[in-house]
């Protein structure tokens, strides 16, 4: 893999350094507006190209992209790499709103693609250990899922700056930004819900908390998020023989708890810290594509297509508007 980065922001920073140590990637060029900005993280990470436009970043031979920008330009972004013939990685959100993620990937479809949407734990060695233990638990019943965390942005935003993050014309808010880990969780063990509604606190249209409701067949989902204060991070599963929980965000696993009713109890840490979680993702994006794994990158992109059209059903449930949906309405 021959990666081009669009994006210099702080996630770009984090995980850049972490990418030498997956195997068959190497890292080209990094693009981004401001030359001083771009040039600086290029030169601490030893990457050759530091460009400023998307015509310079496909000049520099790359295969592939991975789009770390705000948002509300994923889909922009996405769809130009795509129609060059690039591969493409991208941040979460795939997309604004499902109809931007749906035609994506059927882009991505009609040029034998590969797109995936960045989201590290479901990579992770911890998130398939949860999945081996799931039939252990018996009949799920409660599935409970908090990551809240005070936004270092929520006290400029509380006196009327409003950073991408709080925006909605940015596509930002809690349920985009936090949420979306939780959903991507209970999606891919349980597949999309019969029904949802979102309950959120809105301030100046965009959702600085909420709890989304997920109703399955015989038992529920509760998925919270909060940029507008801080909670204990978790992630539960409750069944009729016992249950699990991680001790840390579904964006980072920590430990695995599994606790049965004959008191049987296993607790299994992650190998992979904060910052280094991208390596398994990214192992697996160049794993994919050298083997030409177009159905492994379906059921990847099948799930983030489902997440997309749960994300959108929940933010119009509580009223929450974006500008790419006017688009779509015209």
């Amino acid at each position: 893999m021959r990666l081009g980065i669009i994006g210099s922001g702080m996630i770009v920073k984090e995980f850049l350094p972490h990418l030498r140590e997956v195997e068959g990637l190497e890292v080209v060029a990094v693009q981004a507006r401001r030359m001083e900005q771009v040039r600086a993280v290029c030169e601490a990470n030893d990457v050759p190209n530091a460009v400023t436009s998307f015509t310079d970043l496909l000049a520099t031979g790359i295969d592939t992209v991975y789009v770390a920008v705000p948002n509300a330009i994923h889909y922009s972004y996405c769809r130009q790499a795509l129609e060059a013939g690039l591969n493409v990685v991208v941040e979460k959100p795939m997309a604004s709103n499902a109809r931007e993620a749906h035609e994506l990937a059927q882009i991505a479809r009609s040029r034998n693609a590969f797109l995936f949407e960045a989201i590290t734990a479901a990579h992770l060695p911890s998130f398939q250990l949860v999945k081996d233990w799931l039939p252990r638990i018996g009949t799920v019943k409660l599935v409970n899922a908090n990551f809240s965390q005070y936004s270092s942005r929520y006290d400029a935003f509380r006196a009327g700056t409003i950073a991408p993050a709080f925006d909605p014309a940015h596509s930002g808010g809690a349920l985009m930004d936090l949420n979306l880990y939780n959903l991507h969780w209970v999606i891919d063990l349980f597949g999309k819900p019969e029904g949802l509604t979102y309950f959120a606190n809105v301030d100046r249209g965009i959702d600085t908390s909420g709890t989304v409701v997920l109703r399955y067949p015989g038992f529920l989902a509760t998925c919270i998020a909060a940029k507008d204060c801080a909670g204990p991070k978790l992630f539960s599963i409750q069944g009729i023989d016992g249950y699990i929980n991680l001790d840390l965000n579904p964006g980072l696993v920590g430990t695995a708890h599994l606790r049965l009713n004959d008191g049987t109890q296993e607790d299994v840490v992650e190998a992979y810290g904060s910052a280094r979680r991208v390596i398994p993702e990214f192992q697996h994006f160049v794993d994919y594509i050298n083997r030409k794994d177009y159905e492994a990158c379906e059921k990847h992109l099948e799930q983030s297509l489902a997440v997309a059209d749960v994300l959108t059903e929940a933010r119009l449930d509580a009223g929450i508007a974006f500008p790419a949906d006017a688009i779509h309405e015209s």
